[in-house]
């Protein structure tokens, strides 16, 4: 196996820039994973495909407004921060530009400029680490939600006029610096038909970083380091998850974080409550535990989330989906299209 397998060509002009309104009529693949076959829907028609007594579990993890612009103290360089995960009180890991010219110890003011008391976060820098990532230490960092914006992925061109398309509409607990898009999809109404179909709901959270976005640079992908993300599953929906299964009814799973994170729950094959960081790296030939149907996005070419469904669909049959949708003109990445793999 090689990262080079889990490549493909994708014409710019495919990558979505902006949301598609209503969410729920952005267009559906349909793979059947039994016998091979590929159809083309409409999102909303996902009612189609699910049960009565099936269990949708969803990642409710909300994006933080994690890209701040600053100011070097005593100087007038600007800074961007992009903040990636918590560590703990007011201190973050980071990405930084211009990186090189922040040594330790170097002081950033945020907000107010000049500044007014009360008003501005100071941040320091308290960390050099690997790949030029950055540790800092902000004065407050409950500011943030005045001072920092959306970020959007690196492929997104076009600005957002409304930060809320870039959540999904059950997002709470705030943590993610980029959005778990299988779940933009989903409007209260069809929550709504879905429950009333008698399909539960469950909701756990796994807090999503930069690197979901990272193409895996070596050309072995079993020597990648898989990044951590931190996530939570408390014992109701452990217990949901168990008896769901028992009962024989199927577990979907919105989204790859989703899969992930319940794929870590249970790996002593009964899903236990989980509550920490998480590294679960899934390729080809990884035996999924709960996961029995998926609905995800299209991803980036060699990166972890592509393997993770080519793992559960088979790569093959993943390429050949994914060539029929360039051949189609679907709309890929954050705000394109979705499928759902049967």
């Amino acid at each position: 196996m090689k990262t080079s397998d889990f490549d493909y060509q994708l014409p710019p002009e495919l990558i979505a820039q902006t949301p598609i309104e209503p969410r729920d009529c952005s267009r559906l693949m349909v793979l059947n994973r039994r016998e091979g076959t590929i159809e083309h829907r409409q999102f909303r028609e996902i009612l189609d495909y699910v049960k009565s007594g099936d269990l949708m579990v969803f990642n409710n993890s909300r994006v933080i407004p994690a890209r701040i612009i600053g100011q070097k103290q005593n100087s007038k360089t600007k800074v961007e921060i992009l903040l990636l995960r918590r560590l703990e009180a007011n201190s973050w890991e980071t990405l930084v530009r211009p990186g090189r010219k922040l040594e330790l110890g170097t002081r950033i003011t945020i907000g107010a400029l000049p500044p007014i008391s009360g008003e501005e976060v100071t941040a320091e820098v308290i960390e050099r680490r690997e790949g030029g990532l950055r540790t800092i230490r902000l004065s407050n960092d409950s500011l943030i939600e005045k001072y920092g914006r959306i970020p959007l992925p690196p492929y997104i061109h076009t600005p957002l006029e409304n930060s809320e398309r870039y959540q999904t509409i059950y997002s709470e607990p705030k943590g993610s610096v980029a959005a778990p898009t299988a779940g933009l999809h989903f409007t209260s109404e069809l929550l709504d038909e879905l429950r009333e179909k008698g399909v539960q709901t469950a909701f756990i959270t796994l807090h999503i970083g930069l690197d979901t976005f990272q193409p895996v640079r070596v050309d072995n992908p079993k020597r990648h380091v898989i990044h951590n993300e931190y996530g939570q599953l408390d014992s109701e929906v452990a217990d949901t998850v168990n008896r769901t299964k028992m009962g024989g009814k199927k577990i979907i799973a919105v989204g790859t974080s989703t899969v992930r994170l319940l794929e870590a729950a249970a790996q002593t094959d009964t899903i236990q409550p989980i509550r920490g960081w998480v590294n679960l790296f899934i390729l080809p030939g990884y035996r999924f535990r709960v996961t029995d149907v998926m609905v995800t996005n299209f991803h980036l070419p060699k990166s972890t989330l592509l393997m993770l469904v080519a793992a559960f669909a088979g790569k093959d049959f993943i390429l050949r989906a994914y060539e029929q949708a360039k051949e189609r003109n679907y709309r890929f990445y954050s705000f394109g299209d979705a499928m759902i793999i049967l």
